[in-house]
């Protein structure tokens, strides 16, 4: 209590030189790692959507650390935000923070990961249908052989989403004996570096005999790609998601089968307009593209899900198309390869 009444005096006594904010509306957000490319492109959006209805915005970046993130949150919540964007780090460990705003009255959008309270709206992509694209597309590319699973974080809910969605198209396959998982782990924090050592202990203890690999994300995919790239074996089937413009120019060069696109863009914009809504008042189940949902622990909430699209080699043309990356960065270090890149 002392520690927030001093931040709150300090708020208060910069609040004279500080630019005052013409909105009547001020959304805060926290992300969970703002060093991922991807969440750049969210921000942006974010900050169109809030501004073209009238909020202001305002930020924090947890690092990684569940305990800054509760940190973060209660000094957004001291600068007087009407409504809370929260990325979770830990989905158990940001409850106490859902609890705070709840106590003051504060919308919360559970951003992208799930926060499993009721008092949180949840937005995000259907993260059991990418899980199930990433299995269907190495699958085509591989129906038979060794199998590795790289999955998410275990602090995040969609890493268990998205398996489940790899193990739905899989089964089949494994139960007829065309595949065999050979390896699996967990990758803490979603870091590249960790997703690579996983990879590269999985790869010893099977003496390299893999033939293709479910990655979570894009990021885990490249620390896979570079695991499996220093044994001569770069072009076996990976996964991943998010549109990474890396893991893009992988999927035109051939070493990353494909990477679900879920529009970053849609998602902020989505974020930002309900912020508003909620923070004039309008109430969970009334927010446009809003449906009830039972977690798997069933837990009903108030949630909305936007549609991803699998990118692959034969559609690459959609993310160039889209204004998502340009050419030059799509096809750099690709001589002849799929279009847009031929």
């Amino acid at each position: 209590m002392k520690r927030r009444t001093l931040l709150a005096a300090a708020l208060a006594a910069t609040a004279f030189t500080a630019p005052a904010y013409a909105q009547d509306i001020t959304v805060g957000v926290s992300w969970s790692n703002f060093q991922e490319e991807r969440w750049k492109t969210d921000e942006a959006a974010m900050k169109a959507a809030l501004e073209a209805g009238g909020a202001a915005y305002i930020s924090a970046d947890a690092q990684s650390s569940s305990a800054k993130q509760l940190s973060d949150i209660e000094s957004l919540m001291a600068q007087g935000v009407d409504a809370l964007i929260v990325l979770a780090q830990d989905t158990q460990a940001i409850i106490p923070a859902v609890q705070a705003a709840a106590d003051e009255g504060i919308p919360v959008i559970a951003y992208d990961r799930l926060i499993e309270d009721p008092r949180a709206f949840y937005l995000t992509f259907d993260n059991i249908e990418v899980g199930r694209m990433q299995a269907r597309a190495v699958l085509e590319a591989q129906p038979k052989g060794n199998y590795v699973m790289i999955k998410g974080s275990p602090t995040d809910p969609n890493a268990d989403f998205l398996r489940g969605g790899q193990q739905e198209v899989l089964q089949a396959a494994i139960d007829a004996g065309d595949i065999t998982i050979v390896g699996e782990a967990y990758t803490d924090g979603w870091l590249p570096a960790n997703a690579q050592r996983n990879m590269e202990q999985i790869l010893t203890a099977n003496d390299n005999d893999v033939d293709a690999v479910v990655a979570s994300n894009d990021g885990t995919a490249g620390g896979v790609v570079a695991a499996l790239t220093a044994q001569g074996m770069e072009g076996i089937p990976v996964s991943g998601q998010d549109g990474d413009h890396a893991a893009l120019n992988r999927v035109a060069k051939g070493t990353q089968t494909v990477s679900v696109w879920k529009d970053a863009r849609d998602l902020g914009r989505a974020a930002g307009e309900i912020a508003v809504a909620l923070a004039g008042g309008t109430a969970m189940g009334d927010v446009d593209g809003a449906a009830s949902w039972t977690s798997p622990s069933g837990t009903t909430m108030n949630a909305r899900f936007l549609e991803p699209v699998p990118v692959t080699a034969a559609n690459l043309t959609a993310v160039t198309d889209a204004g998502w990356i340009s050419v030059e960065s799509l096809c750099q270090g690709v001589s002849g390869g799929p279009a847009p890149c031929n």
